[in-house]
Formats: C-alpha cells, sequence, structure tokens
C-alpha cells in the first residue's frame, strides 16, 4: 500500500531559519515534498528581499506555492483568500502523492489551515462598501460602540482591520474580540494528517539573527527594491504593512536617514518576533506539535532532528 502523503507544518519566528529547513526536508524526506508558503506579505509580486522570498534558485529546487499571487499596486488580499489556496494547493501535492510542507510567520494563516474559517464570517463586499463610505472619525465611532475591545487595540487610521472587525460583528452578531479572546486561550485543533514542527530559539539569540538579517536585505538592494515598486505606483495600505517598505520609503523620501530606518525595521522586526512567540507558545500545546531547540546546534544537526520526527511521524 502507497504510504499517505502528510501535511508538514514548520513554524517559528521570523528569522528562525523556518524556510531553510522546509527547503531541506522537502529534499530528504521520503516520498518527497512541495513547500506551501504561509506569508502574508510574499503574497505580494515585486516584494521579494524585503520579505525573504525564497529565490528562482530554491524555486528550481523545490516547488513552492503561495506566493506572488496579488498585485501591491492594485489588489487586495484576505486570509480567505490564502486558505483557499493553499487548501488547493495541499490537495494537489497529495495527489501526486508528495508531503505538503507549510512553512511561514504569519501564524493566523497557519491556524485557519488547522480549524478552517467560519463561513458567516467570510467578506460581505455589499457592508463593506458601506463602510468605506465613512471617514476615520465615522468609522471609529462605529466600531467603539460596536466592539469596544477592538477599538482600544487598533489605531484609528487602520482602516482594514477596523472594517474587517465590524464586518465579523455584523455577521456573526458577535464582536472579533470574542472569538480572538477564544482563540488566545486555546490550544490549535490539529487535524489528523498533521504533524507541526516549532524551532525554538533563546529571544537574545534571535535578535542578533534579526538585526544581521535586516543588514543582509539592505545589502542585497532592498532599498532599490522599495524604490522601484513606488515609483510605479503608490502601494495599496495592505502591502505598506509589510515590515520596513514603509522606513524605506521615508528614507527615499528625506524624512530620516537610512541609517535611522533601518534601526527602525530591526526594532519594528524584534517586536513582530516577539508577537510570534505569542502564538508558538499556544501551538506547542498541541500533542501534535514537536519544538525543536536550536540554540547552539548548527543547521545539520536541527534537521536531522526534524527528519526523524517526520520519519517517525509517517
Amino acid at each position: 500500500m502507497p504510504m499517505q502523503p502528510k501535511t508538514i507544518v514548520i513554524a517559528g519566528e521570523t528569522a528562525s531559519g523556518k524556510s531553510a529547513l522546509a527547503l531541506w526536508l522537502a529534499q530528504h524526506i521520503p516520498g518527497g515534498g512541495e513547500i506551501v508558503v504561509a506569508d502574508s506579505m510574499q503574497v505580494w509580486r515585486g516584494m521579494d528581499i524585503g520579505t525573504a522570498k525564497p529565490t528562482a534558485a530554491e524555486r528550481a529546487l523545490v516547488a513552492h506555492h503561495g506566493i506572488d499571487l496579488a498585485d501591491p499596486h492594485h489588489d487586495a488580499f484576505s486570509a480567505a483568500d490564502w486558505l483557499r489556496q493553499a487548501t488547493r494547493a495541499i490537495a494537489d501535492i497529495h495527489a501526486r502523492q508528495r508531503n505538503a510542507i507549510v512553512v511561514g510567520g504569519t501564524n493566523l494563516y497557519l491556524r485557519l489551515l488547522f480549524e478552517g474559517m467560519v463561513e458567516s464570517a467570510r467578506p460581505d463586499a455589499d457592508f463593506r462598501k458601506s463602510l468605506d463610505a465613512l471617514d476615520a472619525n465615522a468609522l471609529r465611532e462605529k466600531l467603539i460602540q460596536v466592539d469596544p475591545e477592538t477599538a482600544e487595540r487598533l489605531h484609528m487610521n487602520d482602516r482594514r482591520r477596523s472594517i474587517r472587525a465590524l464586518e465579523i460583528a455584523h455577521a456573526t452578531g458577535q464582536p472579533a474580540s470574542a472569538s480572538r479572546n477564544q482563540w488566545n486561550s486555546a490550544s490549535p485543533l490539529i487535524p489528523d494528517g498533521f504533524q507541526l514542527i516549532s524551532l525554538q530559539w533563546k529571544s537574545e539569540t534571535l535578535n542578533q539573527r534579526i538585526n544581521a538579517r535586516v543588514q543582509h536585505f539592505v545589502d542585497a538592494g532592498w532599498l532599490d527594491e522599495v524604490n522601484q515598486l513606488t515609483r510605479a505606483a503608490p502601494l495599496v495600505a495592505q502591502a505598506m504593512e509589510a515590515v520596513g517598505y514603509r522606513e524605506l520609503l521615508d528614507a527615499l523620501e528625506s524624512r530620516c536617514s537610512l541609517k535611522e530606518a533601518v534601526e527602525k525595521i530591526k526594532i519594528r522586526t524584534r517586536h513582530y518576533a516577539k508577537q510570534q512567540r505569542t502564538w508558538l507558545r499556544r501551538f506547542q500545546t498541541s500533542p501534535r506539535c514537536v519544538t525543536l531547540e536550536a540554540e547552539n546546534k548548527i543547521f545539520e544537526k536541527i534537521s536531522q532532528e526534524a527528519l526523524t520526527v517526520l520519519c517517525g511521524a509517517i
């Protein structure tokens, strides 16, 4: 009887080495694998260096899915969009009798992959259009009335998340904060056929890796990438949420120096990693999660440990 393909999920903070591990595993795991990227910023075409998108050489080695799906100058892209394409990609990979290796730092995407999306909370175009017509103050007041906890958490200029919170409340009859609080306190329900591996570093070491990676991106031409993208046309607000792009645009438009922008990016990335760590702690409570300590280990040691875990699960 042929082996039943698995869905392997590699989780970890930014700069933890999860993408390199996924690439290695895809080439060494019995039955082979293809990669499904779970990163909300790698979906944008042309945003390559700053999002750590896999290179052309890496994509030639292993098939990658879930990248370059949207135009950063015009499109919108939702978590539901990602879930649809990821589910389809995983099914296609399994049909080829290969393992699907899901990797990325957008932990919301991973949780949706595990548990699915509530149908009633899907985007509502007509309701959203009515909210788009409101100015910032009116939108803020509406959110305060409907979901004061989310209103306190969001900046009043964050229209996209404010509209989404109102849309969830309109569709479900409950504030978005209610479901968020439920997720915050619950271990993920990881279904059969999935194996989750979480990479763990000490925060001090990870911060050093983050600082080095940001500088590497800058040395690799990240500023030129931002310049070319923004000269073509302004980026949509959702794409501009990617860490570093707004900061480098500020440097290009002389609102700060390049040195100041790079330091801001390092700080913001370290803060993002701290947020990811909170998600990972929840993931690690699942019996289907194996946490690999990466501290003081060379890559070969980490990858062999991961392969041993997976060979036992497959």
